[in-house]
């Protein structure tokens, strides 16, 4: 007797335990609705949504809302320009949070007059730079962290003394008889052009450890937060401050440097002037009888070895809802000409409250001083 056999059944059993799969993957597939709001509340417009695993994504619509389709537990990150990155597991009914992040990169974002946009938003031209970033070496004014380093931006020393002040011009000149300074804005206070009494540069009131970034605001556009004043560009001095929740933190910044004459100009020494003035005026002449006898290198009496220092100790950190920056500074440099010196001592405290669960906000600075003993 032949015995038979059919691959018939077999195939069946494929075919139902893949179409058993099939529903089963399926069925872990859900519709995700959900809600993105802020720390206050508000709804966030435009947030991204995307499921880690399969790949799904959408953004929020003008309430926050949004819809996706995902499996049943997948990770879910939602992230916004500004607010830190939340990772959560899918569910049918969701409600998320975003918390602010307070470290906000200048690459991405840029504090202007009237808040904070992003870079790609902005009409105007607009450069942010992080002076920590550079290496500045040893610097007495603000003006001169930006030399040399932003586009359009042209800083000249106006005699090269020790705090001395310097032209700045964005983009060129606009006038030919009115002002074409920028309009300088430190911590939302504009400085005024009359500059300050007793000191030739208002900048060098301004401890440089003590500036977090500068941004430039470059063309006409800066006229519609600052009118007339901001015509000829706008310069934003952001100082830092403490971080919410910071632990205490100590820290030292100091240089010394030394500074020397490059080379000397090229004249007579006093024997070779005198054979100078005896062979053009005659030996028995009156200009050669009021020669004397002296030979003094003036230059050398004039210029010196100069040696500089500086030095910043800093106090930050987060004290419950008071974040707090406490900065004490000393730069003392002097000049290879032996008159010119340039000494001032900063302090600084600033205090950035908050009350009512973050919904009302405090930048306090209590304490800002400069004592500059010798203008040069």
């Amino acid at each position: 007797m032949k015995q038979v056999k059919s691959k018939l059944p077999l195939r069946m059993w494929a075919v139902l335990c893949g179409l058993i799969l099939s529903v089963s993957a399926f069925a872990q597939q859900i519709t995700v609705n959900g809600h993105v709001k802020d720390a206050t509340g508000e709804a966030v417009i435009g947030a991204t949504v995307k499921a880690l695993s399969s790949g799904g994504g959408t953004i929020t619509d003008f309430d926050g809302n949004f819809t996706l389709k995902a499996n049943a537990g997948e990770q879910l990150e939602i992230s916004f320009i500004g607010y830190q990155t939340a990772t959560v597991a899918a569910q049918n009914s969701m409600d998320i949070l975003l918390k602010e992040d307070v470290a906000q990169a200048l690459s991405e974002v840029v504090v202007i007059g009237y808040g904070v946009a992003k870079k790609n938003d902005l009409t105007g031209s607009v450069t942010a730079i992080k002076p920590d970033e550079k290496n500045h070496g040893l610097i007495t004014s603000a003006q001169d962290m930006i030399s040399g380093k932003i586009a359009g931006v042209n800083v000249t020393s106006d005699g090269g003394t020790p705090g001395g002040s310097s032209t700045i011009r964005i983009r060129g000149g606009s006038s030919l008889n009115a002002s074409n300074d920028p309009l300088i804005v430190i911590d939302g206070l504009a400085l005024d052009r009359q500059g300050v009494k007793g000191s030739p540069n208002a900048l060098s009131m301004v401890n440089p450890n003590d500036i977090e970034s500068f941004t430039v605001l470059k063309d006409a556009s800066a006229t519609a937060i600052y009118g007339s004043r901001g015509s000829n560009g706008v310069i934003i001095i952001t100082t830092k401050k403490g971080r919410k929740g910071m632990a205490p933190k100590v820290s030292y910044n100091g240089n010394v440097s030394y500074s020397v004459k490059k080379k000397t100009i090229d004249v007579l020494n006093a024997d070779e002037y005198r054979s100078f003035i005896k062979s053009y005026y005659g030996e028995g002449s009156d200009a050669a009888a009021l020669l004397g006898n002296a030979d003094t290198n003036w230059q050398n009496e004039l210029f010196h070895g100069a040696v500089s220092t500086d030095h910043n100790v800093t106090v930050q950190g987060g004290l419950a809802n008071m974040p707090y920056r406490l900065s004490v500074g000393y730069t003392d440099q002097n000049g290879i000409l032996k008159t010119s010196n340039f000494q001032r001592t900063t302090a600084s405290l600033t205090l950035n409250p908050s009350f009512l669960n973050d919904h009302l906000k405090f930048k306090l600075l209590v304490m800002q001083l400069a004592w500059i003993p010798h203008s040069p």
